[in-house]
């Protein structure tokens, strides 16, 4: 067994939460509640295994996320 790590994210527009797990194509899925995300998640990492046919141990590791502060106008330039 191995323990991923995903990347969640609120959707206003959708009202859906979205998971993503980095580094593994096709990954990612969408959810109205975290439970349903977290199952949702897991059955597509899944599919997603079953399709790879190299070494589990060479798939890339997430790391982590940084915060980058940047100048951000929120005025709309003509």
């Amino acid at each position: 067994m191995r323990t991923f790590s995903a990347y969640v994210e609120w959707d206003p527009t959708t009202n859906l939460y979205v998971g993503i797990v980095p580094g593994i194509p096709g990954a990612h899925t969408q959810g109205a509640t975290l439970d349903e995300l977290n199952r949702n998640l897991q059955e597509v990492l899944e599919l997603c295994l079953e399709e790879f046919s190299g070494d589990i141990d060479e798939l890339p590791h997430f790391v982590g996320i940084q915060q980058i502060d940047v100048a951000y106008d929120p005025v709309p330039h003509s």
